[in-house]
């Protein structure tokens, strides 16, 4: 099954955007190979692109406050284990204390290193970075791949509280419903979304083999999809009743 998410508002869209950027970094670093580490640095630098927004931090620990509540709220619960909210709240917290420790935005300290800061002023320039412009960027692309590997988990280490908070809020998000089936009839899909719930994120997973692609558009009032399929360069809506996954998370 291939899963699909939109997000319903501008902050979870931003989450996601970094859990990408972070898996993606996560994958190019343990390599080897100096255009794995050059995509390393790049997406080092699209994270501080996004965390950029003044805001971001304290949304971050908004939600991590507003979840350790929601939990410790079901305390006395006897359907609840003790000790396995100890465990979800004890983590919140701990992500909390370590973010709040970090000093300004997300990668602050790397704006300081001004070797970093002259590749990231080039790297956004198509060829920009090639051997003529950055020979000392060229020289270190061209060292030992374990003494590169250092360097960049030195580097990403500054990102890493906020990346450990994001997932951690991500993964509380996703299990918090559970999935349905559901059917487009005709290659269409809409619902009403029940009034009083605020839901934040919707995940659709569909079976790969029937080989259509959804077009997910969403409010606070209703969800929409169209399941399309590539014919030759374009995409064309299927007129075929097709079965999907729907989870639509508060």
């Amino acid at each position: 099954m291939i899963l699909y998410e939109y997000p319903f508002n501008e902050r979870i869209r931003t989450y996601l955007r970094l859990e990408h950027l972070f898996r993606r970094l996560g994958e190019l670093v343990p390599a080897d190979s100096a255009l794995s580490h050059h995509y390393a640095l790049v997406t080092i630098f699209e994270v501080m692109d996004v965390a950029a927004r003044a805001d971001l931090k304290a949304d971050v620990m908004r939600d991590l406050d507003k979840h350790k509540n929601v939990f410790n709220s079901y305390r006395g619960n006897p359907a609840i284990s003790e000790a396995v909210l100890d465990q979800v709240v004890g983590k919140l917290e701990s992500n909390f204390t370590t973010l709040n420790t970090v000093p300004g935005k997300a990668g602050q300290a790397l704006t300081e290193n001004e070797w970093l800061m002259s590749i990231r002023s080039r790297a956004g320039i198509p060829g920009g970075t090639c051997e003529f412009d950055l020979p000392a960027y060229y020289a270190w692309q061209n060292g030992r791949a374990s003494d590169r590997r250092a360097d960049l988990e030195r580097w990403s280490s500054t990102l890493a509280p906020l990346a450990e908070s994001i997932y951690l809020l991500l993964k509380l998000l996703r299990d918090a419903d559970v999935p349905y089936k559901v059917m487009a009839a005709g290659g269409q899909f809409q619902q009403n979304l029940p009034q009083g719930r605020s839901f934040q994120l919707l995940r659709l997973r569909i079976d790969p083999k029937l080989g259509l692609i959804p077009e997910i558009s969403g409010n606070r009032l209703m969800v929409s999809v169209r399941l399309m399929r590539q014919e030759a360069d374009r995409l064309h809506q299927s007129a075929d009743d097709t079965p999907f996954e729907l989870t639509l998370c508060a």
